[in-house]
């Protein structure tokens, strides 16, 4: 199995426990940690491919994926109740998958289409999404609506893979780079509530001025 391989699963396991706490937090059955955790797991990646034209997309081809949902749902839905605070552990287990989804997506990306930009894309979409899928399905706050730091991490993360790479740093350098920089950015944010200004309203132009 390769690094990307790892990075992929890796992925996958983490967003899905992500999913299955947040359907714990929602007193949901079996079946809804099972949904919640393959939607929020293979939901980023399922995009990626899709936009990229690499179909059928990656769980097509390869099952295992959902079994990997699967299985994580049915031992979140066993241990949930053992977590003091699920949402913050749901955080940073999302810190975690948006570091090694960031580095897959960027890494396909540019595989697939050679473009730096369209692997920034990529790499973005693929970490983000699965989660902003999960908080809309489950009725959680959205991560995406949170005032810290979140799609600039996955940024920083693909990017930083993106030019590690560009330099010709070898594939497990590179990787390291991108999940490195994406986590730290993004468990700074959590940690230390780390965010960029905010959008502030002003009055608008009186309608003599549009005129």
């Amino acid at each position: 199995m390769t690094l990307l391989e790892i990075l992929d699963y890796a992925g996958v396991a983490v967003f899905a426990a992500t999913g299955a706490l947040a359907a714990s937090r929602k007193q949901l059955d079996m079946i809804g940690f099972i949904f919640l955790a393959a939607v929020t797991g293979i939901g980023g990646g399922t995009f990626r491919d899709i936009v990229l034209g690499a179909t059928p997309v990656f769980w097509v081809q390869k099952p295992e994926y959902l079994l990997v949902c699967v299985g994580v749902a049915v031992i979140v839905y066993f241990t949930a109740h053992l977590v003091e605070s699920r949402y913050r552990l749901l955080l940073w287990l999302d810190a975690v998958g948006l570091s090694a989804y960031s580095v897959m997506g960027a890494a396909k990306g540019l595989a697939l289409s050679g473009s730096p930009i369209v692997a920034l894309v990529t790499g973005m979409m693929t970490a983000t999404l699965g989660g902003i899928l999960r908080d809309l399905l489950s009725g959680e706050p959205s991560v995406l609506m949170r005032p810290e730091i979140y799609v600039s991490a996955a940024l920083a993360g693909a990017g930083g893979f993106i030019a590690a790479s560009l330099i010709g740093a070898p594939l497990i350098a590179a990787s390291l780079a991108g999940v490195i920089l994406a986590f730290a950015v993004r468990g700074g944010a959590i940690r230390y509530g780390w965010a960029f200004s905010p959008y502030k309203p002003r009055p608008g132009r009186p309608p003599e001025d549009v005129m």
